[in-house]
């Protein structure tokens, strides 16, 4: 659970380029542990504010497998999907996310930032770009 955590404090500082690596320390540890779609979706953002789009997706596909009842997660792959050129995809990932949370905004997740950290807040703003071109309300 700590490298889990670990990696998320890398992304939330700005070096996102750290994360998977502590998230892959946290699955070779216990691979069963009941978070790893957690663990997923963290390496999956970090990729995703990087620019890693296929990675990310990648990622994504993988947490959403281990768990199709995390919203957030719909709409990361979403802004993934969207930035990759893969336009009907993610706004059927859209969908998917809104009928988990009919009330989930762009404003919202902006609104959610962990920290005031530039880098981790530009990196923010890459992913609501991507939220915004796959078809999530703005709010």
């Amino acid at each position: 659970m700590a490298h889990g955590f670990i990696g998320l404090a890398k992304y939330f500082i700005g070096r996102g380029n750290e994360t998977e690596g502590h998230i892959l320390e946290a699955l070779r540890l216990c691979p069963r542990d009941t978070n790893v779609n957690v663990w997923m979706t963290w390496a999956g953002v970090a990729k995703l504010a990087l620019g890693a789009d296929d990675e990310a997706i990648e990622k994504l596909r993988h947490a959403i497998e281990l768990n199709r009842n995390i919203a957030p997660t719909h709409f990361f792959l979403a802004a993934a999907l969207a930035l990759a050129g893969a336009a009907d995809e993610a706004q059927s990932m859209v969908r998917a996310g809104l009928a988990l949370d009919p009330a989930y905004t762009v404003r919202r997740y902006r609104l959610g930032a962990a920290t005031d950290n530039p880098a981790y807040l530009s990196q923010r703003e890459r992913i609501c770009e991507g939220m915004r071109k796959a078809g999530v309300p703005d709010g």
